[in-house]
């Protein structure tokens, strides 16, 4: 009896090997955590490397009241974190009135040098994560 409980366990361990061996092999490389697609500082507007230079000089930003604030993550868009780890910053949109759309909201800390940025240019609705903004 305890042969066939140690088989059937070996079994089991090989089906969840295999079958996470064949998950990794299919990932998509473009898309990483929450369904965001990578990007690099290049693709994006160069109003997004002028908030990412702001960001790490700690400002001064365009909209004082509303950037640097805590973003909530209210669309679950981004990975699941605690309060407080996310926070919103505005990428200037030439021509248009007020803040616009485009947003670069980074994670982590320090606020000056956080872990990650992600930009958005639909108001949340999306997000990239931007692999070549951080550390």
């Amino acid at each position: 009896m305890g042969r066939r409980k140690f088989v059937l366990a070996a079994l089991c361990a090989l089906i969840v090997i295999a079958v996470g061996w064949a998950l990794v092999r299919t990932a998509d490389p473009e898309t990483t955590t929450a369904g965001a697609r990578a990007c690099s500082l290049a693709t994006l507007p160069p109003q997004a490397l002028d908030t990412v230079r702001k960001i790490r000089a700690n400002g001064p930003f365009p909209f004082p009241p509303n950037d640097g604030v805590v973003f909530d993550n209210r669309e679950g868009h981004l990975p699941g974190q605690l309060r407080g780890y996310y926070h919103e910053y505005t990428v200037i949109t030439p021509g248009a009135p007020g803040r616009s759309r485009r947003r670069i909201v980074t994670g982590g800390s320090p606020l000056t040098n956080p872990l990650q940025y992600f930009y958005t240019d639909d108001h949340y609705d999306s997000f990239c994560l931007v692999t070549d903004a951080g550390r």
